[in-house]
């Protein structure tokens, strides 16, 4: 199989729950960092798959509950991977003192009150969110949701160094990655963005969505001295719901 076709794969066997081919499962850490040029792809396709889904549950199904399994159904396509990063995260900054401690913290497979306490709420803010969209926004949204939190991790990586000195799950990932698979992503993001919803809103987005996951970076590099696989869960989950408050309140503007 061609290294352009390797990519995309790469990128949907590591994002989601769904494999496509075992001859990809043990790439190197160069395929890793160019299969990020791809994340905005996957994004995509998860969003189309909540978008069908959620045109189908609506025809017999409440705005609540629809908004609910389309949640679910994304946790489920992912394997929870980013909200376990969003909750070892929210763990590290609470219990520790020193990024030595956090980080540990980080590393314990046992969930902590704020760990738990936080991932509750990110979970009834989403769901409160998407069944809050307007009718017009809702595709559209469940569209853009996904591409923007993959898109915002390979920004938040981009130039950034890990946060552990033996490396984790990030480190192949960010010992590669360089502006021309950071730019590669945006573009497939900012196309994809403007598809779904125009210009302009996709504009704002990118914009709002560069910034949260750059002062997410440097706030990771405060606490924990760099970043990790689970900060980049974490800027995954926090720029998604960004977008979801986000695209209501652009929807509304001439």
């Amino acid at each position: 199989m061609t290294a352009g076709l390797r990519s995309p794969i790469i990128a949907w066997q590591f994002l989601t729950s769904v494999p496509l081919s075992r001859r990809h499962h043990e790439p190197s850490p160069a395929e890793l960092a160019w299969s990020m040029v791809w994340y905005p792809f996957v994004g995509i396709i998860l969003g189309a798959i909540l978008a069908v889904t959620n045109v189908l549950l609506m025809q017999r199904l409440s705005r609540d509950v629809s908004a609910v399994l389309c949640v679910i159904l994304l946790v489920a396509l992912t394997r929870g991977l980013h909200q376990d990063g969003l909750a070892d995260t929210l763990d590290g900054l609470a219990g520790g003192r020193t990024p030595a401690d956090r980080l540990a913290i980080m590393k314990d497979p046992c969930i902590g009150a704020l760990g738990a306490t936080g991932l509750a709420l990110s979970l009834v803010l989403r769901c409160t969110a998407v069944a809050a969209l307007p009718d017009a926004a809702r595709l559209p949204a469940l569209l853009c949701m996904p591409v923007m939190g993959r898109w915002a991790m390979v920004v938040g990586a981009w130039g950034a160094t890990h946060a552990r000195a033996e490396g984790g799950l990030a480190a192949p990932f960010l010992a590669h990655l360089s502006w021309r698979q950071a730019s590669g992503a945006t573009i497939l993001a900012a196309g994809s963005l403007s598809w779904a919803v125009g210009l302009y809103p996709a504009a704002v987005m990118l914009g709002v969505g560069a910034m949260a996951s750059r002062l997410l970076t440097w706030s990771y590099r405060r606490a924990f001295g760099g970043i990790t696989g689970d900060t980049l869960g974490t800027t995954n989950e926090l720029v998604e719901l960004c977008m979801l408050v986000l695209l209501p309140l652009l929807w509304q503007l001439p």
